[in-house]
């Protein structure tokens, strides 16, 4: 079975504060992430290995944006999501 057949998926946005390093100034935006909810229980076709992943695994997000474009109409630099972890456990 794949990871995916464990968990439910949806998608969020979430407001973060970036720094943009060009032109230093910081703004918000809006960023997306896939948030991934344990199911409530396993498919009947799982194995005794799945059924050890399924019992360890955890919700969890991932985050689905890795470039901004900066918002000030005078910058536009691309910025590098680096302030926020790329995966968090819930």
């Amino acid at each position: 079975m794949e990871e995916r057949d464990f968990f439910t998926e949806k998608n969020e946005t979430k407001q973060h504060t970036i720094y943009c390093s060009s032109c230093k100034q910081s703004a918000p935006y809006q960023i997306r992430w896939i948030r991934r909810t344990k199911k409530q229980s396993l498919p009947p076709r799982a194995t005794e290995d799945d059924r050890a992943r399924f019992k360890a695994a955890r919700d969890y997000m991932v985050r689905v944006d890795d470039v901004l474009r900066c918002s000030n109409p005078r910058c536009g630099k691309r910025i590098e999501i680096t302030s926020l972890q790329t995966v968090v456990l819930l």
